[in-house]
Order: C-alpha cells, then sequence, then structure tokens
C-alpha cells in the first residue's frame, strides 16, 4: 500500500538531495547506556564517577558544584556576556509567564450535583541537562530552568559535563537552579532518573543532549517522565519567488555548524530560487570558519527541494516537520496558517532561528525527525501536570448511578456494581 507521503515525495524533484539518513544504527548506543543505567543503579556515585572518567575524561571529588564555585562562575562572566545572559532570561521567562496565564484550572457542575474540574499543578522535582556540545551554548541552560521556575517546581536540579565551560554554570546559576551538578552524558540521566548518594531523584528529565543522552532518556522513560527525545537539530525554509538566496544560504549553514548530522532544506516552488540558494551555500561555506562541521552536514543531510505549486510545497513542508521552519514567501504570516507540523515556526524573512536559539523568548527545544507531526516544543505547559477530579452529593449520585450499575452488569464486573449501587438511597 502507498503511504500518503510517499506520493507527497513523488511530486518532488530534488536539486539536491541529502545522500545519509540521520537515521543511524543505535546498538552499540542502546547497549551502552543499558551498562551505565545498570551500574548506576547498583553502585550509585561510584558508578556516576567511573564514567564521568571514562567518557569525558573527567571525574570530580564533589560532583556537585558549590554555591562559592557558582558565585565565582558569575563572576567571572564578562559584563556584556551577562547582560546578554541576563536579557535572554527576561525574555524567556515573560514568554513562559504569558503561556502559563493560558492554563486555568476548571471547575464546573455538568449535571445537577455532579462537580468536574481540574488543577494545574506543578511537578514537583525536574532534572535539567544542560548539553556541553561542540561551544558553551549559553541558552540551553536558560531554556530548560527558566520555565520550571515559572511553573513552580519545587525543585529544580541541573546537570552539565564536567568540562563544561564555566559560563554554562553561571547560566545554570542566574537561571535559577537549585542544585548544580558536574555530570554529563548518560550516566548523569541516570543519576537523575534513579537517585544517587549526591544527586536526588527527579520526576521529569529535560533537555537536549548526545546520542548516549537521547537513549538513556528513552531508556529511563517510564521510571521517571521525559520531555521528548531529541535528534540532531533541523531547518527547512519554504519559499517562493520572492525568497532572498543569500539570506536562506546563511540561515541554513548557521544551523548547520551546530552538528555534522544537522538536517538542514529549501523547500520551494522556484527553480530560480533553488540554483541560486546551492551555488550561495557553496560560496558561503569557503570563508565560514565551521565550515568544516557545517559543510559536512549540508552535503550529507542538506535537501532542496522543487514543488510544482504551492499546495505541494505546503504537503512537503508537512510531511518534513522540521525542528525549525522558516516562511520566506509573500504575504509569509498569512501563508504560514496553511502550516501545521513544524517544532517552530519562523514567519517572514526577519524572523531567523539564530533569535529564538539565542534571545528571544521562544524555548528553542523543539521536536525533531518529524515528531512536530503530533507534538510541540517545550514550554512552561511541559513542568506541569493538569490533573482532574469529581464532587459529587445526592443529586449527583442520582444522575450518574444508574447508567454506572446497568453498565457494570453488563459487562459481569460485580465489584463494579456494588460499588455504584452503594451509594444509591
Amino acid at each position: 500500500m502507498t503511504s500518503r507521503f510517499t506520493t507527497i515525495k513523488n511530486r518532488v524533484e530534488y536539486i539536491k538531495a541529502p545522500v545519509a539518513d540521520v537515521a543511524a544504527d543505535t546498538t552499540k548506543v542502546e547497549n551502552t547506556v543499558k551498562e551505565v543505567l545498570s551500574a548506576v543503579r547498583e553502585r550509585g556515585d561510584a558508578a556516576v564517577r567511573e564514567f564521568s572518567q571514562r567518557f569525558d575524561g573527567s571525574a570530580p571529588d564533589s560532583l556537585e558544584v558549590t554555591m562559592e564555585e557558582r558565585l565565582a562562575a558569575v563572576a567571572a562572566l564578562d559584563p556584556q556576556t551577562r547582560a546578554d545572559t541576563e536579557f535572554a532570561i527576561a525574555n524567556v521567562r515573560s514568554f513562559a509567564e504569558a503561556q502559563l496565564k493560558t492554563l486555568a484550572p476548571l471547575e464546573i457542575e455538568l449535571l445537577p450535583g455532579l462537580h468536574l474540574g481540574h488543577r494545574i499543578i506543578p511537578i514537583e522535582t525536574v532534572g535539567c541537562y544542560v548539553p556541553g556540545g561542540r561551544y558553551p551554548l549559553l541558552s540551553a541552560p536558560i531554556m530548560t530552568i527558566v520555565p520550571a521556575r515559572v511553573a513552580g517546581c519545587d525543585n529544580v536540579i541541573a546537570c552539565l559535563p564536567p568540562n563544561a565551560h564555566e559560563a554554562m554554570v553561571a547560566g545554570c546559576h542566574l537561571s535559577g537552579a537549585d542544585r548544580i551538578f558536574r555530570v554529563g552524558g548518560a550516566q548523569a540521566i541516570a543519576a537523575m532518573a534513579l537517585g544517587t548518594e549526591s544527586i536526588p531523584q527527579v520526576d521529569k528529565i529535560f533537555g537536549p543532549g548526545n546520542a548516549f543522552v537521547n537513549e538513556a532518556k528513552r531508556q529511563a522513560f517510564g521510571r521517571v517522565g521525559i520531555d521528548q527525545l531529541a535528534g540532531p537539530s533541523e531547518i527547512y525554509v519554504v519559499a517562493d519567488d520572492t525568497g532572498d538566496a543569500e539570506l536562506i544560504a546563511t540561515d541554513l549553514l548557521a544551523q548547520a555548524e551546530h552538528d555534522i548530522r544537522t538536517r538542514v532544506g529549501l523547500i520551494t516552488t522556484s527553480r530560480r530560487l533553488a540554483e541560486e540558494t546551492l551555488q550561495a551555500v557553496e560560496r558561503q561555506l569557503l570563508d565560514l570558519p565551521t565550515a568544516q562541521t557545517a559543510g559536512q552536514a549540508w552535503r550529507e543531510y542538506g535537501e532542496i527541494a522543487l514543488c510544482p505549486d504551492e499546495a505541494a510545497m505546503i504537503d512537503y513542508s508537512d510531511f518534513i516537520a522540521a525542528e525549525h521552519l522558516e516562511v520566506h514567501t509573500a504575504n509569509a504570516r498569512e501563508f504560514s496558517l496553511k502550516l501545521r507540523n513544524y517544532g517552530s515556526l519562523f514567519i517572514g524573512e526577519n524572523a531567523s532561528v539564530v533569535y529564538s536559539d539565542k534571545c528571544c523568548g521562544t524555548n528553542h527545544t523543539l521536536p525533531t525527525m518529524a515528531a512536530g507531526r503530533y507534538t510541540g516544543g517545550l514550554w512552561v505547559g511541559s513542568y506541569v501536570k493538569t490533573c482532574t477530579h469529581q464532587y459529587l452529593d445526592e443529586a449527583g449520585v442520582e444522575q450518574v448511578a444508574l447508567p454506572a450499575i446497568r453498565q457494570s452488569a453488563s459487562e459481569g464486573l460485580e465489584g463494579h456494581r456494588r460499588a455504584a449501587a452503594a451509594r444509591l438511597k
């Protein structure tokens, strides 16, 4: 049977097609993570230190960053870096606060005497994984820690690799982490999921990481909650003939420098724009300092898809469901309403992904690998639970008891029938 996605792909002409599949064999990663989880479960901090030495080449005597060390990291920040960090924190906090206001408790009397409702309850203890990565990503702690504080979580735990830049420690502190630990990789996820002598067990884990972090979150899920499973970063641009090839190429390469497995692409109805963008990318790579990473990502995972019409461009974009989706079309705001599958939408040429990545206020932790078909990205609502409740007086029992009795009897569940009947006067 032909899937609807196969039909969509058949309508596309590839000016440049990806030559590699980002979904790699994960057997080795799965086995390594299973070993880490088992060891941390059995030996706690000792196992965490062993894996830190093995994978990160560093195992500090004290896993927790002291308050003195936190304050020293903040004091060591360049004044402009601190100001920019606090600007980003303020924007993320303000947007999260506005989002939280859209979530409200509910109380209704559905039938006479039948009172139903829900409460918005912050998750008690959350763990925020802060990746070290190729570069000190100063925005990373902001995106996971600040929404937790806005949501009202009681305990916010942060873990970052032992060799992470001191500015990352400062970012965790300024964002509001209660406790910070120098533990990275799968061992950090295992420690937060299982608890050790030093690191408390959390209720839900947030934050992106490498393949080992991602797999550890997958294997820990169920014991604890997780925000999502994140693959390599992605950026796609949908554009018509009004698109600017140089600007599109700049944005594609900006995201491609994250990782050699970054997925980048242009989806367009304009052959001219497709060909000019291909040339612009190659030209810009010549003097891009991060071309070794960005160039490999472009060569292996970059694509330019030419669509016969606007409808096909929309369908193909929804099939890709890109983590970051830029809209470079005439009437971009109107056009954006036709799109439904993406992590976050960047409407118009001025809305560069880099602004959200760093400081504009929306969260940069977003679904990848087509998960945008069924979920959105990290937001303040990820840190709360919407929990229902019910209250019945005698009039309410009269409304629901007889239907419940009859249904229980028809299902052959006598215990249920008795429980339903016991309250009926």
